[in-house]
């Protein structure tokens, strides 16, 4: 017997990866900028770990409430199109037959080799052939609300705690050493992300830093310009 083929893809991957590297991401670049911001408006070094103390907790319960909502959406638009598929199925099944024939022919497949292809398939898992093919809906990216925002808030959390312990340890050069040890973060984030779902290491990295650069440097140049304004 020949040995099984097993392929690894990563699509199974992308909805815990997305909602993970969006957390820790958001996690360190608006706490961070947030540290900066009020350092930069010269304020005591107690005064800015409680504000980015507050900017963690609301920042997870902003990214759990912000991320359940938007995919309890996408949750309940894909359970419409289903009931709607449903129903159709149940009004003309050979209807839906010749739809998902016409969706294979259109794919490249001869017409009677769709033709039976179509049939097997609903004989088989009428709703799911139809999901999957014709409506783009599958168990492996189905949307899950509850996991996405649990995955968000927790990645958020630790993504911000990272410039906080920085902050915490360094009050005396607090700006140089959040500022540098956010941008490490946020390279290492960039790669392991580009590296789990296959893309390339130091696009990712790269793509990460320069944003995160921008916020930080924003975010520290109007709290400085406050603070001068403020004194």
């Amino acid at each position: 017997m020949a040995p099984r083929h097993i392929e690894l893809h990563r699509t199974d991957r992308i909805g815990w990866l997305r909602a993970a590297v969006l957390g820790a991401n958001d996690g360190i670049v608006s706490t961070a900028s947030l540290v900066l911001g009020v350092a930069a408006a010269h304020a005591t070094h107690s005064a800015v770990m409680v504000a980015g103390i507050a900017g963690l907790v609301a920042g997870a319960m902003s990214m759990a409430a912000g991320e359940y909502v938007s995919v309890r959406s996408q949750a309940d638009s894909e359970q419409a199109a289903l009931e709607m598929e449903r129903k159709e199925l149940a009004a003309d099944d050979a209807a839906e037959h010749r739809e998902l024939e016409g969706i294979y022919v259109g794919r490249g497949l001869d017409p009677a080799l769709a033709k039976e292809v179509a049939r097997q398939l609903m004989v088989h898992d009428k709703l799911g052939a139809h999901a999957r093919d014709e409506l783009g809906i599958s168990d492996t990216l189905a949307a899950r609300p509850i996991q996405a925002a649990l995955t968000s808030a927790a990645s958020f959390a630790v993504g911000a705690a990272l410039p906080l312990l920085a902050a915490a340890a360094a009050p005396g050069a607090l700006i140089p050493v959040v500022a540098g040890s956010s941008l490490v973060f946020l390279a290492l984030l960039g790669a392991t992300a580009a590296r789990v779902g296959g893309a390339k290491v130091w696009t990712g990295a790269l793509r990460v830093l320069f944003w995160g650069a921008l916020a930080m440097a924003i975010t520290a140049g109007v709290g400085a310009l406050f603070g001068t304004v403020a004194a």
